[in-house]
């Protein structure tokens, strides 16, 4: 009898992986900004294209590299795989009335999400670099970040503006400061909204139906509770009552939000707790779930605020100046967050092409899908390898060539790589052919998810203006980022070349109109953004690597899509590091 079910020249599933040992960019970018170069230069890592050697490597055996590790191992497993799946597969619902009436805008997640969620929190994924600053945090925070959201993106929100809140309230009355910074430095998890918890999760809601990303024409009224003295506050500063809307409010669970409001000296930045000092719930209307393309397993809401409380964070009138230090660490982890889908996109097409046989071959020793998974790689080396350089320009001992360094590189990284990753992540679907296209498979899942990191935290013509906004008051920041840049001078002529019209490009715009400069902001910020990651693969990676991205990215040899590589790059040495 002939059987119709044997089940042959499928891949094997790709678990039980330590996903940070298996991601060798990753490591050595560790190795060489992390915590375990406490001390050391930058520039000590190799700048002759050679790359980290192994020697690099950070032992498994000691401190942050051994955390890793075990994040690395644990969203490998099958069980953190099989409840990244179910919290997409089993999206958040809002309950807003209790079966008796009464309002409670809750919403109520699948417990695999509590559990990835709680495993973020326990390894210190959203404030480690908070709690325990100094050289090095920032980087080795990103690097438990990025193994996170490669296999689970969708509780990486609430992390990531948990992370990015900290900062934020140290403009905060020193109250309401010594009484939630604990709760946002704990490991612990609570999902419930309670008094007198342990730990807390902060979000933010900025946007309106009417302005998205223009908060400027915000509408929500903020009105000044009490007198000038604590405002019926106590050490919490001035109260004060919020009435209006927003359109998008992610993670509405969290246990307190940055908030915009208007307040009679302008635009102004309120801290909004969930549950009162006194124990009862603030008036928070969830009025429903957005139904979003991917990003499944996050809640993202929009309320409605009815005289609820908050409270000022910063100077009345100066909300902008106050959260943009919020906004500012979100979108490094809108990179670190596309970085991770890219590693997850590079490892599930590499892992394919190595089992699966076509045409009498594996399809890895077929040439035409090797240019293809190669092309991949080198894309997700250069996305990780700028990520994790600008990490580290956000800690503590960054002096101020590093802040202005990151205040461009940011922007600059937000728009490029994050506008890469729709496109890689559908190629990587390509290379598994049909099983891409299935929800049972990770990339289609990882397929819906990057375009949003694209659209948070300004896309891509907000992120330009933005550049051009450097350009006009920052000029400090242009020059520590050619100071930057420019470190790679003389290791590739197409760099060079690249590198001098990068330079010209800025003198013209700066000479231009508003509009003229407009109409070419997206060319300059693609440019700066290229050569930003060009220099760094040049510094840091392993020589095929960065010839491999400079010719195809800068030389423009090769053709556009992607495996259209340019002739002689060494295809064998970029599948290896993938």
């Amino acid at each position: 009898m002939i059987s119709t079910h044997e089940v042959a020249n499928q891949v094997p599933p790709r678990t039980d992986v330590d996903e940070f040992a298996a991601n060798a960019p990753l490591v050595e970018a560790v190795a060489r900004w992390g915590r375990a170069a406490h001390g050391a230069s930058a520039d000590a890592a190799p700048a002759d294209g050679s790359g980290a050697s192994a020697d690099a490597a950070p032992a498994e055996g000691s401190g942050a590299s051994a955390d890793l590790h075990a994040i690395g191992r644990l969203v490998g497993s099958p069980d953190f795989q099989r409840d990244a799946e179910r919290a997409n597969t089993r999206p958040p619902v809002l309950h807003s009335h209790d079966r008796w009436g009464r309002r409670i805008d809750e919403v109520e997640y699948d417990d695999a999400y509590h559990r990835v969620i709680a495993a973020a929190v326990g390894a210190g994924a959203h404030t480690s670099a908070a709690a325990d600053p100094g050289p090095g945090a920032n980087v080795d925070r990103a690097a438990a970040f990025l193994l996170f959201a490669q296999v689970e993106p969708g509780h990486a929100c609430p992390v990531s503006m948990t992370h990015a809140a900290a900062p934020v309230l140290e403009h905060a009355a020193s109250g309401l400061r010594d009484e939630w910074m604990p709760r946002l430095l704990s490991r612990a998890y609570e999902p419930d909204l309670v008094a007198g918890k342990a730990s807390a999760l902060v979000g933010m809601a900025m946007t309106e139906k009417q302005g998205g990303s223009d908060v400027r024409a915000n509408t929500t009224r903020a009105e000044r509770r009490g007198g000038e003295g604590d405002g019926g506050s106590g050490s919490w500063g001035a109260e004060y009552g919020l009435t209006g809307h927003k359109w998008f409010c992610s993670a509405p669970m969290s246990d307190a939000f940055l908030v915009l409001a208007q307040a009679p000296s302008g635009l102004s930045c309120f801290f909004v707790p969930r549950v009162l000092p006194g124990g009862e719930r603030n008036a928070f209307r969830i009025q429903r779930l957005k139904d979003k393309l991917g990003n499944r397993s996050n809640a993202s809401s929009e309320i409605e605020l009815e005289g609820t409380g908050g409270w000022l964070v910063g100077e009345e009138g100066r909300g902008v100046a106050t959260i943009v230090q919020m906004v500012t660490r979100t979108r490094l982890d809108c990179v670190i967050g596309t970085a991770a889908g890219m590693r997850q996109a590079v490892a599930e097409a590499a892992w394919h092409v190595r089992h699966r046989r076509a045409f009498g071959a594996l399809l890895v020793d077929q040439p035409a899908m090797a240019a293809v998974v190669a092309d991949l790689a080198f894309e997700s080396e250069a996305a990780t390898l700028t990520a994790m350089r600008l990490a580290r320009a956000y800690d503590d001992d960054a002096g101020e060539g590093e802040q202005a360094f990151r205040r461009l590189a940011t922007a600059v990284a937000k728009y490029q790589v994050c506008k890469r990753g729709a496109s890689h992540a559908a190629e990587a679907l390509e290379c598994l052919g049909g099983n891409g296209y299935t929800e049972a498979f990770p990339l289609a899942r990882r397929y819906r998810e990057q375009p949003l990191l694209a659209i948070w935290e300004g896309s891509g013509n907000v992120i330009a203006l933005d550049v051009l906004r450097v350009l006009a008051r920052e000029p400090r920041a242009f020059e520590a980022f050619f100071d930057e840049v420019g470190a790679a001078a003389g290791a590739s002529r197409a760099f060079d070349a690249a590198l001098a019209e990068a330079v010209a490009l800025v003198r013209e715009v700066a000479t231009m109109d508003p509009d003229a400069a407009a109409g070419v902001a997206r060319e300059l910020t693609e440019r700066l953004a290229l050569v930003l990651q060009a220099s760094l693969l040049l510094q840091y990676s392993p020589a095929p690597v960065a010839e491999a991205f400079v010719r195809s990215r800068l030389g423009r040899e090769g053709g556009s899509q992607v495996g259209a590589l340019p002739r002689g790059v060494d295809v064998a040495a970029l599948l290896a590091r993938a």
